[in-house]
């Protein structure tokens, strides 16, 4: 029998997307209620493969040392899928679980947006989610965790990653003790926790150019069967580093007219108990826009997000840091570095904002 021609790499995703869409007709069956559970760590820094839908995200700003004194907002996503059609099929081969990863790095000096996109299934030693702690990789990209220490490798395509993050605070458990609602109906729910603060450390290759970094991150791990009401077309949220050592947390679903379907969101001071903030309690206001050339999808790129603690303003540090994931998840989003202003207009904090659904339904 005649070997088969290698297929290069975006046939090969079409093939696995188009299994993986497949697959997903044939799942079927009733989605319920999450159940309140106590998380357990590091346990449940791993993945839950019994879940359909699960990601590890950090986000953050750089500092750099020479040369150029640059400055940078960066971004990582490995996500875990689900496939639940395959879950009977007795071949190895069969995609029970597909991982993909995004990132993301914003060169603020430069005025521009880097990123890269990678998509496997689990299995060969080619992509792969530990299950007793945070142990994510797929090819050469990864991210690990050692006590209170995490390590990120991806060497992308125009530029690489190379971080540690360090805890400096407890675990933020979202919604109601680690239980987050994400829509008026219980089974819209996911489990969800946070680590705001991180210390983080590393470097950053981008032309041909090593720079020595130091910042913050922001880490959020969240699995669940069911995130989207049937009327959400995508998200807008926000996980942001608060200068005196808080975090807050803002988000909202949102429907094809621009209500909102869910929202929520949490605070916690430095060194206080968190608060977590009810539907009826967040608001979005969008500001000014920004079209991308690219894509011709427009977003808002400065809001006005209230919240039971205050008026807060968020804008972007650069207008385009949208993300064309079409060759992996298949969606487009704006990711983006952005600074938190009190309603004086003074900085209070900095972080990322995310934007989901604007050009087309977000499918998860």
């Amino acid at each position: 029998m005649p070997t088969p021609a290698p297929m290069n790499p975006p046939t090969r995703r079409r093939l696995l997307l188009g299994s993986l869409a497949a697959a997903a007709a044939l799942a079927g069956g009733p989605l319920h209620a999450l159940p309140p559970k106590t998380l357990v760590f590091p346990r449940d820094r791993g993945a839950h493969p019994d879940f359909r839908t699960e990601w590890w995200y950090i986000t953050g700003q750089l500092a750099a040392q020479a040369p150029g004194q640059r400055t940078f907002g960066f971004q990582l996503t490995f996500f875990r899928s689900r496939v639940e059609g395959t879950q009977a099929m007795a071949s190895n081969f069969a995609a029970r679980q597909l991982v993909f990863a995004h990132a993301a790095l914003a060169d603020v000096q430069g005025g521009k947006l880097w990123h890269d996109q990678r998509i496997a299934r689990a299995g060969f030693g080619i992509a792969s989610a530990g299950e007793q702690d945070m142990a994510v990789q797929l090819r050469d990209w990864s991210l690990n965790a050692d006590g209170r220490r995490y390590s990120a490798r991806l060497p992308a395509t125009d530029f690489a990653l190379d971080l540690s993050f360090e805890e400096t605070q407890d675990v933020l458990l979202q919604g109601r003790q680690g239980l987050s609602r994400k829509g008026p109906e219980e089974k819209q729910a996911s489990y969800y926790y946070s680590q705001p603060q991180l210390a983080t450390r590393g470097s950053v290759r981008l032309q041909g150019q090593t720079f020595t970094v130091a910042g913050k991150a922001w880490l959020d791990h969240e699995w669940s069967q069911e995130l989207l009401h049937p009327s959400a077309v995508g998200w807008d949220w926000i996980g942001m580093n608060l200068d005196d050592g808080g975090a807050l947390t803002a988000f909202r679903l949102r429907d094809k007219d621009g209500g909102a379907v869910w929202a929520g969101g949490s605070f916690r001071p430095a060194g206080g108990q968190p608060r977590s903030f009810g539907p009826d309690e967040v608001r979005f206001t969008a500001g000014r826009t920004w079209t991308s050339p690219l894509t011709q999808i427009t977003y808002p790129v400065e809001w006005t997000v209230r919240t039971p603690l205050g008026t807060y303003a968020v804008k972007a540090v650069m207008d385009n840091q949208e993300l064309d994931s079409r060759n992996s998840t298949g969606s487009i989003y704006w990711e983006g570095l952005s600074t938190l202003l009190e309603g004086s207009g003074r900085r209070v904090g900095m972080g990322y904002l995310e934007m989901t659904g604007y050009g087309q339904t977000l499918r998860l």
